[in-house]
């Protein structure tokens, strides 16, 4: 069993800054894959930032220049560094893992809020 758990939401003013964090743990295994997605209300969830099956990352154009997500394959860990923030930016954010445990799973985190305040 897998557990996938984000930390690091909260309320920020705008162009403010919060780093988001996703960590495995469980019966896990090397991280293939990792991408924070947010959803907004009233919204479908939308990609936002990842690590490519390649190793490259790949970003929306929305927080380009503001984002940054960074990863520890050997802790299975992957960060969202989001600075300026804009209060478009208010979603909740959730973690996606692919982790090979002897079969690749797509995995995810139950999410945390970050609201941006004008």
């Amino acid at each position: 069993q897998v557990q996938v758990v984000e930390s690091g939401g909260g309320l920020v003013q705008a162009v403010g800054s919060l780093r988001l964090s996703c960590a495995a743990s469980g019966s896990t295994g090397p991280m293939r894959a990792s991408a924070w997605y947010r959803q907004a209300p009233g919204k479908q969830r939308e990609y936002v930032a990842g690590f490519t099956l390649d190793g490259n990352t790949k970003y929306i154009e929305s927080v380009k220049g503001r984002f940054t997500i960074f990863r520890d394959n050997a802790k299975n860990t992957v960060s969202l560094q989001m600075n300026s923030l804009k209060p478009e930016d208010t979603a909740v954010y959730y973690c996606n893992l692919l982790i090979d445990t002897g079969y690749v799973t797509n995995y995810w985190g139950q999410g945390t809020q970050v609201t941006v305040s004008s």
